[in-house]
């Protein structure tokens, strides 16, 4: 029994020893700490800044994304704090730097300090002024879209909520700042359709589709979202044959929502009242997307308006699809809301209906 409590006093006596030795080499040696960053305040990562002494480099460290470096377990002493870029050049040195035991030495390397530009030549000074120039120039103009991003969600809640005055007026403010923004030249062409200026709102639809015609990298969205609000602006006005066009220009921009825009055609040519443009629009949203319901709704709607009477009979005679465009509407939408009234047609029609429909 009393071995056992000699061991374990022996066991812990070590225990302490080899916890004490992190402790005491932490005492015995200090760390250091640094940012780098470029003349333009930018910092600058993966380069290294070597602790030397009598030519040697004693440690290296390695700067982080953020331009930071860090170091651990460094010997007390003077040292030379040399920074180096990439090609392993001298960058920029400070020498007979103190590190002390127990405390954290912070070297710099701000390259945009006087004295390090002081150094440059004539044709450095000259470039780095010039990126000075650029750099605040590009922090305007990110300045200005940003506010201009702002506007536009506001005008676009604008617009929603039928406010388009208050739209038109901020997109017209900004469209003034900002002419070459196709983006804001839809938006005020929505404020401008709302208030029923046609005009105004077709030369803002137009001037959006031409900046974007004239990129080098044209955003097919706003793009095809400009000809859209056209084809709604020309179908109101009963401009069938300019609604179509543009409706078809929308479709070769963005050719993957396809459905979409010839849907919007044909609830367009349904408002307008122009039973064959219906047709027409119906058919190739239902070609391009044969999921939709909507445009086998608006195709028999449209249908059903051709309809005639057997004087015999006096039972309605609809044109060849119209029943199935308004049972594939009851398909794909047995609860839809024009659900009751393509039942009413069909009973009318004599069809029979299916009711076997798949959730």
């Amino acid at each position: 029994m009393r071995k056992t409590k000699l061991w374990l006093v022996f066991l812990l006596s070590a225990l302490l020893v080899m916890a004490a030795v992190p402790s005491l080499l932490a005492q015995q040696t200090g760390k250091v700490h640094g940012h780098v960053n470029d003349p333009l305040s930018v910092p600058i990562p993966d380069v290294q800044v070597k602790l030397m002494q009598s030519g040697q480099a004693k440690y290296t460290f390695t700067t982080d994304s953020n331009g930071d470096y860090t170091g651990d377990n460094v010997a007390p002493g003077n040292y030379d704090f040399i920074l180096y870029n990439k090609k392993n050049q001298t960058v920029d040195a400070f020498n007979n730097v103190k590190v002390t035991a127990g405390q954290t030495t912070t070297q710099d390397f701000d390259l945009s300090r006087a004295a390090y530009v002081a150094k440059m030549t004539p044709e450095q000074k000259k470039q780095l002024e010039e990126a000075k120039k650029k750099n605040a120039g590009i922090q305007a103009e990110n300045a200005q879209i940003k506010n201009l991003n702002a506007d536009l969600k506001t005008a676009r809640a604008d617009n929603q909520a039928k406010n388009y005055a208050q739209a038109e007026q901020l997109m017209t403010r900004d469209t003034t700042a900002k002419p070459d923004a196709s983006v804001l030249w839809v938006e005020l062409g929505k404020a401008q359709a709302g208030q029923k200026k046609v005009d105004a709102a077709e030369t803002s639809f137009k001037k959006a589709v031409d900046l974007e015609a004239a990129s080098k990298k044209p955003n097919v969205d706003i793009e095809a979202a400009a000809e859209n609000s056209l084809g709604e602006l020309y179908a109101d006005q009963g401009k069938v044959a300019d609604s179509q066009a543009a409706y078809e220009a929308a479709v070769k921009d963005d050719p993957k929502n396809a459905a979409m825009y010839y849907g919007n055609e044909a609830i367009m040519m349904d408002r307008a009242g122009n039973v064959d443009a219906t047709v027409a629009a119906a058919d190739k949203a239902i070609a391009a997307d044969p999921n939709k319901p909507i445009p086998y709704y608006l195709k028999g709607k449209a249908l059903i308006n051709k309809a005639t009477v057997d004087p015999k009979t006096q039972k309605i005679v609809a044109p060849d699809g119209t029943a199935e465009a308004y049972q594939k509407y009851l398909d794909l939408a047995p609860n839809g809301p024009f659900a009751n009234d393509a039942k009413a047609i069909l009973a009318q029609l004599g069809t029979k209906q299916k009711t076997g429909f798949k959730k």
